[in-house]
């Protein structure tokens, strides 16, 4: 019986993680991608990018999340092409989670400096839980490699649709996104509804030029920017800002809404405050980032967050110049 009442509770508690909330990234500018589809070719030509988070590290097994993406611009068309593949694992059990999907935004100007992008995604996503790397009551009580208990829990798969839409001029941009439009059933019961709720994000930020132009070196730049994103119950508003001094890029975040919400335990709503640092040149970029958890789930318990971006970007000559004219003023990181 007690076997069974942990299976049930288990089952439950995963139902629940399924229920919460998306990955997220703290450089979430470094997969722009995954934070909006209306980001894909919004390069000059080329961009493949790739992410790394481990979440509490001090919690075993407790969140390790990847991205990978490619997207391209095609002036010809006025539109950007993107694929993306991500993959998460959590907890003792080694829940995995997996999607990929494909993406497609068209850009069209409003003034000579001024662009909207509409876009669309439509992907593909599957979850599963090892039951092998479970611990029953039944093992612990015959000292046994292997439990009696049968595996009640079935790989899932989902299609799996988004959209998103980005305005943006040389000085500012401003987004919207929706993931999860046709909220998909996650559940590992079979026959049981796990509806991923729907995810809304608002994001943006405006650029400073403090000295140089755009495309001299050792130009400096002032980026203050936001994210507000609400899952179910869950939302979230994180809000920080950017130093480059080419090819160097210093950034402070801080994430929750201590003052604006109310989480009815009677103290402040709040999450982590994130350090970054990145390498940013004509090519590659690079930035690791560490979130310091403020939450009362202390940093002592969590060791915060690390987490880790690459990014490769490249144009034709001719791709290089035109793009020069359509210039996205967007955080690096």
């Amino acid at each position: 019986m007690k076997q069974h009442l942990l299976i049930a509770f288990l089952a439950f508690a995963l139902h629940q993680v399924g229920q919460a909330q998306d990955t997220q990234f703290t450089q979430f500018y470094a997969a722009p991608t995954y934070l909006n589809p209306a980001f894909a070719g919004t390069t000059a030509q080329s961009r493949l990018s790739a992410n790394y988070r481990n979440q509490w590290p001090a919690i075993p097994r407790a969140w390790v999340a990847y991205n990978f993406a490619y997207d391209h611009y095609v002036p010809e068309l006025n539109s950007g092409f993107g694929f993306i593949a991500t993959h998460d694992r959590a907890g003792a059990g080694a829940m995995r989670g997996n999607s990929i999907a494909v993406q497609y935004a068209y850009e069209l100007k409003i003034t000579r400096e001024t662009a909207f992008r509409p876009a669309i995604q439509l992907g593909y996503g599957n979850r599963n839980i090892n039951f092998n790397d479970l611990v029953f009551g039944d093992q612990l009580i015959r000292n046994a490699a292997t439990t009696l208990e049968e595996n009640i829990f079935e790989p899932v798969s989902f299609f799996d649709a988004a959209a998103g839409g980005l305005l943006f001029n040389p000085r500012y941009w401003i987004g919207v996104s929706a993931h999860h439009l046709n909220q998909p059933n996650e559940s590992l019961y079979p026959d049981r509804f796990g509806l991923i709720p729907m995810k809304f994000s608002i994001h943006g930020g405006y650029r400073f030029k403090l000295s140089g132009g755009m495309y001299k070196r050792n130009s400096q730049d002032l980026v203050l920017a936001f994210n507000y994103k609400q899952q179910a119950d869950f939302n979230q508003f994180d809000i920080g800002a950017y130093y480059e001094l080419d090819p160097l890029v210093i950034g402070l975040w801080y994430r929750g809404l201590p003052v604006v919400k109310s989480n009815g335990y009677g103290y402040l709503n709040q999450d982590a405050v994130a350090a970054l640092i990145g390498i940013s040149t004509e090519y590659f970029r690079f930035g690791y980032s560490y979130d310091i958890t403020v939450s009362r789930l202390n940093l002592g318990a969590t060791a915060g967050a690390h987490e880790i971006s690459l990014m490769y970007e490249w144009a034709s000559v001719k791709n290089a110049k035109a793009a020069r004219k359509r210039i996205i003023p967007c955080a690096k990181f």
